[in-house]
């Protein structure tokens, strides 16, 4: 693929540091791919509402991306910003703002995430509508289904697409859904439409708290994939932020071999962590990849980079080397 324009920039320029480790990095997924392997991406922190989608909905329409795990509120925050884009209210001096300024915020109903305020009524609302109708369908028909399921049938199914208020081009969820892509969403409880589900059970409104189904399901449904899918090609692991979008995937390896007894299934085959922790050897996020070897996660040869920088910068810059743009 010839390299366009951003793609030239930094292969000049990033020569050094983690602007060379970018490089490295992109360079390893862009290999492993053209190898016959797959990409595994988790989504950490707030990706969604920093509008990844603008650059990993297109990776994924291009099979750049092959399975996701990612936190309830990177599930939903996408579609919120897909909704509601124009009440979106940017606060630009966030870092100045005292407690009665937060407070005038919340006032409002505008819910900040860094520099950004998520409109209560027009974002959460508004999903929290069309997908108690999803619940409530479910739950009367004895169905179950995972988070993801049910934002994929709000999406695919068109109920909101006179609502749209950003190009569907730069949704990653569409895109993912339009793909029927593997989604993994672990602790989705704590994410603003768990609580909400949450709710609706003990209001009655959903008989059935089994109606959506758990992380472990989601990690037993993660290992047969894994399973099957590593029998036929190498697949790596590139991750965005620490906490559990990456910490619950990562761990089904060992869980394949130790608690399964499946020697035979390889090993993730690349690892990428773009992470702002402070290196720490006492904490997940913060941990080296090498560690990673003595948990049975990567082995000692598997291709491994650590970009320490902002997911925000660093994560399109990577995926705009893979589009060539």
């Amino acid at each position: 693929m010839s390299k366009g324009p951003i793609s030239q920039f930094i292969t000049h320029h990033y020569r050094h540091f983690n602007s060379a480790a970018l490089v490295d990095a992109a360079k390893g997924y862009e290999k492993l791919l053209n190898d016959g392997g797959k990409m595994f991406v988790t989504l950490a922190g707030a990706m969604s509402t920093a509008e990844l989608g603008l650059s990993l909905a297109e990776m994924i329409r291009q099979d750049k991306v092959h399975g996701i795990c990612c936190t309830g509120a990177n599930l939903e925050e996408d579609v919120f910003n897909l909704v509601a884009h124009d009440y979106y209210k940017r606060v630009p001096n966030y870092r100045d703002l005292t407690p009665q300024d937060e407070q005038a915020l919340l006032d409002k109903h505008l819910n900040r995430v860094t520099d950004t305020c998520i409109p209560e009524g027009e974002a959460m609302r508004r999903i929290e509508k069309a997908v108690l109708e999803e619940w409530v369908k479910a739950d009367k028909a004895g169905e179950r289904f995972f988070p993801h399921e049910f934002m994929y049938k709000i999406l695919l199914g068109g109920k909101l697409k006179s609502e749209y208020q950003i190009d569907p081009k730069n949704s990653w969820l569409l895109a993912a859904a339009e793909k029927n892509l593997p989604m993994f969403v672990p602790g989705w409880e704590d994410a603003t439409l768990g609580n909400m589900f949450a709710g609706h059970v003990i209001t009655g409104d959903v008989k059935n708290v089994h109606t959506v189904r758990t992380g472990i399901e989601y990690m037993m449904s993660l290992a047969e994939w894994y399973t099957t899918l590593t029998a036929k090609s190498p697949l790596g692991f590139f991750q965005i932020g620490g906490g559990i979008a990456g910490d619950f995937p990562i761990c089904v390896v060992p869980m394949l071999h130790q608690d399964l007894q499946r020697d035979n299934v390889p090993l993730w085959a690349y690892f990428c962590q773009i992470s702002d922790s402070t290196t720490s050897y006492g904490s997940y996020s913060g941990a080296v990849p090498n560690e990673k070897i003595t948990w049975g996660k990567l082995g000692i040869d598997t291709p491994k980079y650590i970009v320490e920088s902002d997911a925000t910068i660093v994560a399109p810059l990577i995926f705009a080397y893979l589009l060539g743009w």
